[in-house]
């Protein structure tokens, strides 16, 4: 019940995110007092009622002002008095100016939020203030973290002044374990996200169900995915290749325990009976791939593997290199990190362009390459390449199915599962 009054507020917000909007409209509505309303929304959503109302405001205002309107228009047509009004705002809440925001990143329309599809960790900045109280660092600049090529925010992180990183979820064990990952790769002479400890020595701060971690940024800047279709993409992913192999072998030298994964049973038990109704694929090719795949997977060497390197989590800088974001990290194949780095660069550059889908091909290729250079793959692995990149894309895609805020990766990701799907044969390095 109060998860469904709290969920016809944000869509009436949505719906009507150009009007003067009032908490006590929202409270009336809900059927509960304005002051009953403001912890419940609060509770629920992360953000004082209002300031949730702002935040919308200005991420659809600044989405329509770069794909072209005039800026002095739309904040007039999203409650501003002034652009200025309107600037002050946008540094206040997301940490850029509205300038720097459109030059640095791809604005993206805001999905709407559903509280009843995942969870979702909002978090204000005047709670994260009260959080780095713990750190001696609550006077620091806080900033959003926004992807360059996808102009998605992070809801999870954000960045503390210059040189740190606030992460926060509800998974204790995924904190624990990224943070004895982070210190195990930095003692085998990787970059690594270090941890900052607290002023008591502490690794990490609860505050409710939600648990802080604050670590150094690594130096350098994220891969952009479509630089590796530049003249020289052979050379860049095959590079890519070469350090996700040497993330895999540094992986195999350390000791962390980490949730066991089956990509056979996933793909079986999960990912086909959701997908095999949804997409161009005969029920025969879906019943042969996964006796297929459940055949080779069984045989692949198996260790703790990243989980998550798209080029965003890989950092580059002059003369090194580092990784992110280990939360996701499991024991599964190793041959998962290369090809789902392979895929993440299709899904973040994917247009349905045929010749650039054949050069994606062979940006794969190299990526598989400069990995077998490091880690010298089996003839297993060689040949179950194919099959690991389609099991992948349909775990993703199945998993991406019917929820509002990767509504635009399903649609990329079922476009792109077909067409790998149907060009199976070009995948082989063998």
């Amino acid at each position: 019940m109060i998860r469904e009054s709290i969920q016809k507020s944000l869509d009436y917000i949505d719906s009507n995110v150009k009007e003067d909007i009032l908490a006590e409209d929202l409270a009336k509505t809900a059927g509960y007092s304005v002051f009953h309303f403001y912890r419940l929304f609060q509770s629920a959503v992360g953000f004082p009622v209002m300031q949730y109302v702002l935040r919308r405001k200005l991420l659809h205002a600044i989405y329509e002002i770069g794909t072209g309107k005039k800026k002095n228009e739309v904040v007039y047509e999203y409650g501003f008095e002034t652009y200025s009004g309107f600037y002050k705002a946008f540094i206040r809440e997301i940490g850029y100016t509205p300038a720097q925001y459109l030059q640095s990143f791809k604005a993206k329309k805001p999905y709407r939020v559903n509280v009843f599809q995942e969870e979702h960790i909002m978090v204000s900045n005047k709670t994260i203030s009260d959080i780095l109280k713990r750190w001696g660092l609550e006077n620091e600049k806080i900033t959003d973290i926004v992807f360059p090529e996808t102009g998605e925010i992070s809801d999870t992180a954000k960045y503390v002044g210059e040189d740190r990183v606030i992460k926060y979820t509800s998974n204790l064990a995924n904190v624990k374990k990224a943070i004895e990952i982070s210190r195990a790769l930095e003692n085998v002479g990787l970059n690594s996200p270090v941890v900052v400890l607290t002023r008591d020595g502490k690794e990490f701060v609860q505050n409710g169900e939600l648990y802080f971690v604050l670590t150094k940024r690594i130096d350098g800047k994220r891969v952009m995915a479509s630089g590796l279709y530049l003249d020289d993409y052979k050379e860049k992913a095959r590079f890519i290749g070469e350090i996700v192999g040497q993330l895999d072998m540094a992986f195999s030298k350390i000791d962390v325990l980490a949730d066991e994964a089956d990509m056979g049973k996933a793909v079986k038990e999960f990912a086909v009976p959701i997908i095999k109704d949804k997409m161009d694929l005969d029920d025969g090719f879906l019943d042969e791939f996964t006796d297929r795949f459940e055949k080779l997977y069984d045989q692949l060497p198996r260790q703790i593997i990243h989980r998550d390197p798209n080029p965003s989590n890989i950092i580059l800088a002059d003369d090194k290199w580092g990784f992110i974001d280990f939360e996701l990290s499991e024991n599964n194949a190793r041959l998962f990190d290369p090809c789902y780095a392979a895929t993440a660069i299709l899904s973040e550059t994917f247009d349905g362009d045929e010749e650039k889908l054949l050069n994606w091909v062979e940006v794969m290729k190299e990526i598989m390459y400069g990995y077998d250079c490091v880690v010298k793959m089996t003839d297993g692995e060689k040949k179950a390449v194919p099959y690991m990149i389609l099991a992948n894309q349909f775990v993703s895609t199945a998993f991406f199915f019917g929820k509002d805020k990767y509504e635009e990766l399903y649609k990329i990701n079922r476009k792109m599962t077909e067409w790998i799907a149907k060009n199976l044969d070009k995948m082989s390095i063998l």
